[in-house]
């Protein structure tokens, strides 16, 4: 029972380490050899462990049995020294094959940075990137992220497998970017893990509003961007932080029952401090820059709202960071975010002039901000704009929030 419980943890911690550098190894064109690999060396892990019990390393046994399959595999393959040897990185002659694959941490780590900014690269569309970075980058079954964005697997495959193309089609090579490369990169590699957060931040899926794997893997993937001299730049630190400090209030977002609990309902004793030291942390460092991100904006408003007490200087600050997103980067959520702040410093009336002109007639947090806003001055109209979020809403945890505010209107 032990390996069962064990190799789903292992499976996601060691998988997109071994599948890196193999595919760091061998090439854009050979990562389906890389994944087939690295699933039979699990699939013998099951098999052995359930019949012998667990080796003393773990990890250490599958890095072991993986570099042998991998040999292995070379020396059987007959096209392998005529079409495959040239496009291996390192090799200088056929008695190379024999060497060890080497799964240092160094190389572990070089693989992994430079899987990251093949798999983000430009040249697919931001979904099939963050798929792609969701299976490669994070060891995801195709199931399991057609489950995260609440599709089919046939879709899911289809946009795994065209993204690998597209990569193969353009000749991406998986390499460590150029010092000067590094930059104007960097945004496409940030925008997918910030994606892959928010992804598991607010789920689409139907019973689950957050997803603590998800943003587990995108922290990973952005903690092993500052942990590099290259890519340790302010952008990254203020990701870093904007997921540190949203990743405290976990446990505080859910009840027991797996309900969503709001902000101001929230047990504050359940806030990870360690997290809010550390997202603090990373603030300081992203700011050491002289350009201001979105993610900068976002991770100020983030820190505020680690902050429990409910003081004007606390909102006032949430509405400044809210007011210099929304100049660079005009969206709807940013605006309805905005006017709840407005709410909170100007007062309602005045927040439900600024809500009224965003008219963002199909979105339900639209229509659940106006009902909370008319709330205790018109209720009637409040009761109107919660029934309508109720019918566009699409998960069962904001249905079941906004049917609490329509059963506490109806009692008052």
């Amino acid at each position: 029972m032990e390996e069962r419980i064990l190799l789903p943890e292992l499976f996601r911690k060691e998988y997109q380490k071994i599948v890196s550098v193999l595919c760091y190894r061998f090439g854009i064109h050979h990562i389906e050899v890389a994944q087939d690999i690295v699933s039979d060396t699990f699939l013998s892990a099951t098999e052995i462990w359930r019949q012998k019990g667990l080796p003393d390393n773990p990890s250490a046994w599958l890095y072991t049995v993986a570099s042998n399959k991998t040999k292995n595999y070379l020396k059987r393959e007959s096209l392998f020294e005529q079409k495959l040897t040239p496009q291996i990185r390192y090799l200088e002659s056929a008695q190379a094959a024999e060497r060890e694959i080497d799964l240092s941490e160094k190389n572990i780590t070089d693989s992994q940075l430079a899987m990251i900014f093949t798999v983000c690269n430009p040249c697919n569309p931001r979904a099939s990137q963050v798929a792609l970075a969701l299976h490669l980058l994070c060891g995801f079954s195709i199931a399991e992220i057609a489950e995260a964005y609440l599709t089919n697997k046939d879709v899911i495959y289809k946009r795994v497998s065209r993204a690998k193309q597209k990569l193969r089609e353009e000749n991406i090579k998986i390499e460590q970017p150029a010092p000067g490369d590094i930059t104007p990169r960097l945004e496409n590699v940030l925008t997918t893990i910030y994606l892959l957060f928010s992804e598991g931040y607010y789920s689409t899926l139907e019973n689950a509003n957050l997803r603590k794997d998800l943003c587990t893997e995108a922290m990973r993937l952005c903690h092993l961007l500052t942990e590099q001299e290259l890519t340790n730049q302010p952008a990254v630190n203020a990701l870093m932080s904007l997921m540190c400090f949203h990743a405290s209030r976990f446990d505080a977002r859910q009840n027991n029952e797996g309900e969503v609990v709001l902000y101001g309902d929230q047990d504050e004793t359940l806030w990870n401090q360690e997290l809010i030291i550390k997202g603090t942390y990373f603030l300081a460092h992203s700011a050491e820059g002289t350009v201001m991100s979105k993610y900068h904006l976002e991770a100020g408003i983030a820190y505020w709202h680690t902050q429990k007490e409910d003081t004007i200087e606390k909102w006032n600050n949430i509405l400044n960071y809210y007011n210099d997103l929304f100049m660079l980067e005009n969206s709807p959520i940013v605006a309805l975010n905005r006017t709840y702040a407005l709410s909170k410093v100007k007062g309602k009336k005045v927040a439900i002039i600024e809500a009224e002109k965003l008219k963002l007639l199909d979105n339900h947090f639209y229509y659940s901000l106006l009902g909370e806003l008319y709330t205790g001055l018109d209720d009637h109209q409040a009761l109107r704009h919660f029934e309508r979020a109720l019918h566009l809403s699409r998960s069962d945890a904001d249905q079941l929030q906004i049917k609490k505010h329509i059963e506490k209107l109806l009692l008052s």
